[in-house]
């Protein structure tokens, strides 16, 4: 009875031995999932990460289009206050040469009247005074015709300052257009920059992640290398009592023979 217990014994060990092994493959697969899970929300995540950056593209250069739609706008604005202007001197150019003419008519008159005026006079006195009027009248006219050069010449100086003003300005807007250029080329490469920061930093995380990968993937090969000593232990021990159990038969027997006889 004694040797048949101890088999039994020995059976149950071997079937609890065998359960262990399948606890631990069940282990074994349950990590395989949670890999596998791991893997899949890795890539769930960067799949938001690359939809993030694309829609921030997105979104910049919607920016862009309407800075470049704000400018546009801008520039039409000052075309067409520059035309405007253009226009205005221009009908003050005209209303002024209009004046001139009228200036010119009104002496034509003046002319005329006068030569009205000497063909009834006869006697050398009134000649005499008009003569007197008229080179009065001339005198007036000269002061008339510089004070009108005068004037031309201040809306000559007018103009110029206009000119120069408009020069100026557009000048001006070329700068600030330069330098909405400079800052846009600054932010493009800050955004490059933090571009390359995200990709650094999703590529250490990745590293990092395949370093623990590898960290487990040896844990795992440590822990199936123990459980291999473990079984070529039991084994051992198997064939151990294996053995005993064959030399405890051994013994049976002769205490048999030795009865026997």
């Amino acid at each position: 009875m004694h040797p048949e217990r101890e088999r039994e014994r020995e059976r149950e060990r071997a079937r609890e031995r065998e359960r262990e092994r399948e606890r631990e493959r069940g282990r074994e697969r349950e990590r395989k999932r949670e890999r596998e899970r791991e893997r899949e929300r890795e890539c769930r995540k960067r799949e938001r990460e690359r939809e993030r950056e694309r829609e921030r593209e997105k979104r910049e250069r919607e920016r862009e289009r309407e800075r470049e739609r704000e400018r546009e706008r801008e520039r039409e604005k000052n075309k067409n206050e520059r035309e405007r202007r253009m226009r205005e001197r221009e009908r003050e150019r005209e209303r002024e040469r209009e004046r001139e003419r009228e200036r010119e008519r009104e002496r034509e008159r003046e002319r005329e009247r006068e030569r009205e005026e000497n063909e009834n006079e006869t006697e050398r006195g009134e000649l005499e005074r008009k003569s007197e009027r008229e080179r009065e009248r001339e005198r007036e006219r000269e002061r008339e015709r510089e004070r009108e050069r005068e004037r031309e010449r201040e809306r000559e100086i007018e103009i110029e300052r206009e000119r120069k003003k408009e020069r100026e300005e557009n000048e001006r807007e070329r700068e600030r257009e330069r330098e909405r250029e400079r800052e846009r080329e600054r932010e493009r490469e800050r955004e490059r920059e933090r571009r390359m920061k995200r990709r650094e930093r999703r590529m250490r995380e990745r590293e990092r992640e395949r370093e623990r990968e590898r960290e487990r993937e040896r844990e795992r090969e440590r822990e199936r290398e123990r459980e291999s000593r473990m079984r070529e232990r039991e084994r051992e021990r198997e064939r151990e009592r294996e053995r005993e159990r064959e030399r405890e038969r051994e013994r049976e027997r002769e205490r048999k023979k030795e009865r026997g006889e």
